[in-house]
């Protein structure tokens, strides 16, 4: 039974820190999917085809790929406050950089620039949280912190939506607008976190001596316990079987995650509807799936179970974008991206409560790096993919199997890594 100072410190720690780190996710994840809204305008505007819009679409996470890991070391070193400011602004200025694209070579190196700068949020984000909660209630945390990507869908669609209604306005297109408008939360908010965030519990004022303390010596502990199993150095947190195991499982669930973001829009739009009515019923399955992930990540954290929270979801999603590619009106289609955005969503929380239980310190920073910047590369693959399908054969069809064979090949490698001596869901199991 949870003592008194623990359920006071942990409901402190809670809304000081879970509510704002929801908003810059959400803002982060607006911008950097919005190029689905964008794309029903601007593709036919500067000649854009499915293949290079699907690859310049996806080609953000190489950026990412490439910078995510020195990022996320030097947020270890330099405190996160500052580094994620830094994330913030420059992908602010990046994401307005987007309203002024001419065709596919400037397509391609500011969507790449945008993956750059924002290298390191999502792990630095997942690090952080690694330093004020419990392994135990991690999960139920990050699931909160990752309820602001579909949340953004929910809230962001519309608007998109609403914003390439402009089209004309001082003489910028209706994708234009969307761009710029959307951008300009994102370098404010970099500001407001060099105010807001705290580093380390440590530094935590806004605590009472006793709560500080408390924090301090729990998660020390924690750390002290991890110590005799978890790997410590950078190259050993890049080097553990385990983190390439995560990244390949990571890979198919960002696979169908970004199919969503870059292609939802189109699939939607095919049905012969408005881009306002289009951006009103692209919120509704990811309405469901905010929902659901907060559930399902809760039932994981009170059960100790995560193998099968993380099988369960992938197979969901992957039965989701096979429909999706029988379905033969609005409705129908409606339904199977609502099962993706459930089995997506809800496998995420489970899945990112494993690293931090075999990897601390540097290793830790440099493991969850290395498992989002590998895995985030399923967001290049999968978009892309679609793109030359549908070039060559005219329909979303071919390349929804292949996203959702994806998500099978991680449900099985989930399965394989938890059968191994090695394996971080013992460490869970173990620990509850």
């Amino acid at each position: 039974m949870a003592s008194e100072i623990q359920t006071r410190v942990l409901r402190k720690i809670t809304w000081r820190i879970v509510p704002f780190i929801m908003l810059l996710y959400f803002v982060a994840f607006v911008d950097r999917v919005n190029i689905g809204f964008a794309s029903l305008t601007m593709n036919k505007d500067i000649g854009l085809s499915p293949t290079v819009y699907g690859f310049g679409a996806g080609i953000f996470f190489w950026g990412y790929f490439l910078f995510e890991v020195p990022s996320n070391i030097i947020l270890h070193k330099v405190g996160a406050r500052i580094w994620i400011a830094r994330v913030m602004i420059t992908w602010g200025l990046v994401s307005a950089a987007m309203a002024f694209v001419q065709g596919a070579t400037s397509f391609y190196i500011l969507r790449f620039l945008l993956g750059v700068a924002e290298a390191g949020f999502f792990p630095g984000i997942i690090l952080y949280l690694s330093y004020w909660f419990p392994a135990r209630q991690r999960a139920a945390v990050t699931a909160l912190f990752m309820a602001a990507a579909p949340l953004s869908t929910v809230l962001g669609s519309p608007v998109s939506g609403a914003l390439l209604e402009m089209d004309g306005m001082l003489g910028l297109k209706g994708w234009q607008w969307l761009f710029v408008l959307e951008a300009l939360p994102a370098v404010l908010l970099g500001f407001v976190v060099l105010a807001l965030l705290t580093d380390r519990p440590e530094k935590a004022k806004w605590l009472g001596e006793d709560e500080r303390r408390w924090l301090v010596e729990t998660m020390n502990e924690e750390t002290t316990r991890k110590a005799a199993t978890a790997s410590h150095s950078i190259w050993r947190g890049l080097a553990d079987p385990r983190v390439l195991a995560l990244s390949l499982i990571y890979f198919g669930t960002s696979a169908g995650l970004y199919t969503l973001g870059v292609w939802a829009p189109q699939i939607i739009k095919q049905f012969g509807l408005s881009s306002l009515q289009v951006g009103f019923l692209n919120a509704l399955p990811a309405t469901a799936a905010v929902v659901a992930m907060v559930l399902w990540a809760r039932h994981s954290d009170r059960t100790g179970e995560r193998t099968w929270h993380v099988v369960l979801a992938c197979l969901l999603s992957a039965a989701g974008l096979a429909y999706a590619g029988l379905a033969a009106g609005v409705v129908t289609v409606l339904v199977a991206l609502t099962l993706v955005n459930i089995g997506i969503s809800s496998a995420k929380p489970p899945l990112w409560s494993m690293p931090t239980l075999f990897l601390s310190g540097p290793a830790a920073a440099a493991g969850i790096a290395t498992i989002n910047s590998i895995g985030n590369l399923g967001g290049f693959v999968g978009p892309a993919m679609i793109g030359w399908i549908k070039d060559q054969t005219g329909s979303f069809i071919g390349g929804l199997y292949f996203v959702s064979g994806l998500l099978v090949l991680s449900a099985a490698l989930t399965l394989l890594l938890s059968r191994a001596k090695t394996a971080p869901v013992e460490a869970v199991t173990q620990s509850h």
